[in-house]
């Protein structure tokens, strides 16, 4: 954990102090109002406001899966906070694009950070929150791959009146039913990529076909299972089987038997991560990728890498960002020049959406004025349209889903590959906002802000 050591417990908020000529550090008890100890811009102590602004650094918490089934995901995340933490600290022009009031740091203070492993796992990842913000006095945490690992980050987070940032999160419950009103979702989702790649599966493949599902069994494979069923359904597409199999599996034989005899016509695989890898090559192993079409309605863009492309040609998904993106939006291409320049390698989406997360967070903070918890939320829900590298995006604040555009794309044959990193050609490009779920269609209810 990279703990920040220059912070200076007893310095003076700059800002503040100017702005109400009050000269004291930290803050001041008001006469008749007992134990309200107000800060030196006038908001209330509240979680670790004032304390953890009150030197020349704010610290945020990443819990990041290092280990587990999503762990390649997990170290991509990590990348992209550091980049853009980098250009935050440095005042880099790419950060004024989406955050336009800040200069160097965030309100002028070092950004700095901690990383912990999740390991893929709710409890763990709340131990690295609460530490992070016991410990670390972390202003802010965000991080995750697993939706169950978002939502128990959420929950905990809003406990403590902190800001949480899921990064990947597929589950509709996220910011349905498990919303937080200090958790925030900018990725796309199961609802929103099941209608959005339902109609180029029935154009491409044909209506009327016979989906075998294979399910992780927790949130984010039940409800990206319901929303396929959902909107292929539309389509005329009948579900034929649903295997369900424990979170990070390796044998998936069984399961396998049972989609072979399904009489399916086409397999859809909702794992993710090394689970995806997993249960795609055995089911070429077993020979059913010979008989059905193969479709991975939310995927991981390594998914091409680690299973090949002589596997992974014609197949159909989502994801939340392709690089070649980057011939068709010119932030798109600034982001991803920059991150090559600093990790030699293509950005993927679980590195684009953290990098989006940190630059947004600054400026919703910067847009309040402070980092008091509950003016960054009203901040976000104010819905200030940035220009993303994909376009516009921005947050609602009914539910704080994230709005943001996101790729279709289907793998590309090997004779039709540039170079080794050309996995996939994008088929269209979805309209965030279009494609995301109505508010309160999925049971949000935020809480309150104190």
């Amino acid at each position: 954990m990279n703990e920040s050591k220059d912070r200076n417990e007893n310095g003076v908020d700059r800002r503040a102090f100017l702005k109400t000529g009050l000269g004291v550090a930290g803050g001041i008890l008001l006469p008749g109002i007992p134990n309200i100890v107000f800060a030196a811009d006038k908001y209330p102590a509240l979680a670790n406001y004032p304390d953890g602004v009150s030197g020349d650094s704010v610290f945020v918490g990443l819990a990041v899966d290092l280990t587990g089934p999503y762990s390649a995901e997990g170290a991509d995340e990590r990348k992209g906070y550091e980049l853009a933490a980098e250009q935050i600290n440095e005042g880099n022009s790419a950060v004024h694009k989406m955050s336009p009031l800040t200069k160097k740091g965030v309100l002028g203070k070092k950004l700095t950070y901690g990383v912990a492993d999740s390991e893929t796992k709710p409890n763990t990842a709340v131990q690295a929150a609460t530490r992070f913000i016991h410990e670390n006095k972390a202003m802010m945490v965000t991080g995750s791959v697993s939706s169950a690992v978002a939502i128990a980050l959420e929950k905990v987070c809003d406990r403590e009146k902190t800001i949480y940032l899921a990064t990947i999160s597929g589950s509709n419950e996220t910011t349905g039913v498990d919303c937080q009103r200090y958790g925030f979702r900018l990725c796309y989702y199961a609802y929103s990529a099941s209608k959005a790649i339902a109609p180029v599966l029935a154009k491409s493949l044909g209506k009327n076909r016979k989906a075998a599902y294979l399910v992780p069994d927790y949130t984010y494979g039940h409800t990206t299972h319901d929303s396929m069923v959902e909107f292929t359904g539309k389509e005329g597409w009948t579900e034929v089987g649903q295997q369900v199999h424990p979170l990070g599996a390796k044998d998936y034989s069984s399961y396998l038997i049972n989609i072979a005899n399904s009489g399916a016509d086409t397999l859809v695989v909702i794992d993710y991560g090394a689970d995806a890898v997993n249960s795609i090559k055995q089911a070429k192993q077993f020979g059913i990728l010979d008989k059905m079409s193969l479709v991975v309605p939310y995927m991981s863009p390594f998914l091409g890498e680690e299973v090949g492309p002589e596997i992974m040609q014609g197949v159909y998904g989502s994801m939340g960002f392709w690089w070649t993106l980057e011939d068709t939006y010119p932030v798109a291409k600034e982001f991803v020049a920059a991150f090559e320049k600093k990790f030699n390698e293509k950005p993927h989406d679980s590195a684009y959406i953290a990098y989006l997360n940190l630059l947004l967070w600054a400026d919703a903070v910067e847009r309040a004025g402070t980092f008091y918890g509950p003016e960054v939320v009203k901040s976000y829900e104010k819905g200030v349209k940035r220009e993303g590298p994909v376009g516009e995006v921005w947050f609602r604040g009914d539910d704080h889903q994230g709005i943001v555009n996101f790729p279709i794309v289907r793998g590309k044959k090997p004779g039709d590959m540039k170079n080794k990193d050309d996995l996939f050609e994008i088929v269209t490009v979805a309209n965030g906002a279009e494609f995301v779920a109505p508010v309160g269609h999925f049971g949000c209810k935020l809480g309150a802000y104190v």
